[in-house]
């Protein structure tokens, strides 16, 4: 057994090796496709891609970090909702946040149509949102979770008991939030600006739905228009440079986080509690944290629910005939994420039971495989996995491995597991760390053997860790874009590759309805996560983040 599992999580690691391998068969015709897209694509590429992150980090780290602040350090009307309501926006993916405000900010959308109406004007009243400063903003009302949770953990557990001593030793609340509250949380700002930065870079949707060219819409230009897979594996190589600069650079900040274990009872004294806002500082506040609420989650949503309403009123109602192709793009997709998870949840009790029992090196690089997936963009995946395909259908014609891979969901599931497999594989491990060692040595000691353990002692305890990790897979297969788009066979559209076909066709009516569905889905998760945040302590929630965190 512990062989195969080893085999199988290095397995995972193939199309990132693939990548770089490209780079060993660099010749005459890779450098001249080099030199051509350097004078060409490759600078606006980099140069898009870096002020796209560059925003983005600032935006992040300046709404996450003044939400968490606002909510940990001060007391003020509603604070205890939106210390779980500041969550939903994870919900919404990016590109559901694009078609939503596309629509709403359009020239012919309902907002100008009014306001120019009201005013008389003819022309537009602001720029395009389809540009790079819009999607900036969308990416950070829909990323800015990230650093609101680690900032917030920060806050609420190591920012307790020295703004106390800082209180006896006489400095006023402002110095103390500026001089102790806030330097503490830099770590986990840091922290949380890299994992939003991961998911910036790794999106599709948003930056191929406003024009905007970077790396990743690269890579599906030079394999999908030019049929270009050097160029192709180029820029993924690129790309997956860049993220495992942010990957170390995320690591380094977790390592910095420490948390003290809380005082109990009186000790915590009166700066356990936030200072108590009032007049003008309690409305700064309210509308600090409502803004993003409203702007992030709110607003997008009642946008698409008119959209679904508008269509389905123009198609008869209830009845109209839509109805048939959404409930084959539900099926497909409810199909694949459903056997996604349940393979990313068995690889994951295989890999987390072997290395209980039997912890080595091979086990440890396994572990490391799989854990680094959720980090490698979906479009570095897509191109890993087709690269391989392509020579082993040169070298050989008739072994079927282009029809195994792009002709049925073999390639599809392959990817989600190399992509999410982080995710379930973090969740079961937590669940292992609470089950002591003294339980399987009084297992051993009564002579029973390890299927026998892992199957009636082991597998009861996991079952909520399991169910966990499940759902987290089944939704990030469902919102999954990149790879989907590149893999999928024919007639298995999903719900995601439906609503961005749609929005490209400027069919944004039709597109709502699964882009509500994906919503619907992504709720799930961020309402047991805000469960969890009402019913225990700050610092817990940092490990609910996603498998890089």
């Amino acid at each position: 057994m512990l062989r195969v599992v080893t085999v199988l999580c290095l397995l995972l690691a193939v199309p990132v090796l693939c990548v770089l391998g490209a780079w060993l068969a660099f010749d005459a015709a890779s450098l001249e496709t080099l030199r051509h897209q350097w004078r060409t694509v490759l600078p606006e590429y980099l140069w898009n891609t870096g002020r796209l992150a560059l925003g983005v980090g600032f935006g992040v780290a300046l709404l996450g970090g003044a939400t968490a602040a606002a909510v940990t350090l001060f007391d003020f009307p509603l604070r205890r909702q939106f210390e779980w309501a500041l969550l939903l926006p994870l919900a919404m993916p990016a590109y559901v946040l694009a078609y939503a405000y596309t629509d709403f900010l359009q020239f012919s959308g309902p907002l100008q149509t009014a306001l120019r109406d009201a005013i008389g004007a003819q022309r537009a009243l602001w720029p395009d949102v389809r540009s790079l400063p819009g999607a900036t903003v969308l990416f950070v009302l829909c990323l800015y979770p990230y650093v609101y949770l680690l900032a917030r953990a920060a806050l609420g557990e190591r920012a307790v008991p020295l703004m106390e001593a800082a209180r006896l030793l006489g400095a006023g609340s402002v110095r103390r939030v500026r001089a102790v509250a806030l330097p503490l949380a830099r770590p986990a700002l840091a922290a949380g600006v890299a994992l939003a930065l991961m998911e910036t870079l790794a999106d599709y949707g948003v930056v191929s739905y406003f024009g905007v060219p970077t790396v990743t819409t690269g890579i599906y230009r030079a394999w999908l228009g030019m049929d270009d897979r050097i160029a192709a594996s180029q820029l993924a190589s690129i790309l997956l440079a860049g993220v495992a600069l942010l990957m170390w650079f995320e690591r380094r900040a977790q390592r910095r986080l420490r948390f003290a274990p809380a005082r109990r009872g009186a000790a915590h004294g009166a700066e356990a509690r936030p200072i108590r806002l009032q007049g003008a500082g309690a409305a700064l506040a309210f509308g600090l944290c409502l803004l993003p609420v409203l702007l992030g989650f709110v607003l997008p949503v009642l946008v698409l629910l008119r959209l679904v309403a508008q269509e389905m009123q123009a198609a008869g109602g209830l009845a109209f005939a839509g109805w048939p192709r959404f409930l084959h793009w539900g099926w497909t997709s409810l199909h694949l994420a459903l056997t996604a998870s349940v393979a990313a949840v068995a690889l994951s009790l295989a890999l987390a039971f072997a290395n209980r029992a039997q912890a080595g090196a091979s086990l440890r690089v396994a572990t490391r495989v799989v854990s680094l997936g959720y980090a490698v963009p979906g479009a570095v995946i897509a191109v890993g996995i087709l690269l391989p395909v392509g020579w082993l259908q040169q070298v050989a014609p008739g072994a079927g491995t282009t029809a195994l891979v792009t002709g049925t969901t073999f390639g599809l599931l392959y990817a989600y597991l190399v992509r999410f497999s982080a995710a379930s594989f973090q969740s079961i491990e937590a669940g292992y760390a609470r089950l002591p060692a003294s339980v399987d040595e009084a297992a051993r000691t009564l002579g029973t053997s390890r299927w026998r353990m892992f199957v009636e002692l082991h597998a009861p305890l996991l079952r909520r860790p399991a169910l966990a990790a499940a759902l987290l897979v089944f939704v990030d297969v469902m919102k999954e874009l990149p790879a989907t788009l590149l893999l999928r066979p024919f007639d298995s559209d999903t719900l995601a590759v439906v609503a961005y076909q749609l929005a490209r066709d400027e069919r944004l009516g039709e597109a709502a309805l699964p882009s509500i569905a994906i919503v619907v889905v992504g709720l799930i998760p961020v309402l047991l996560l805000s469960a969890a945040i009402r019913g225990s302590p700050a610092p817990s929630q940092a490990s609910l983040l996603p498998a890089n965190a």
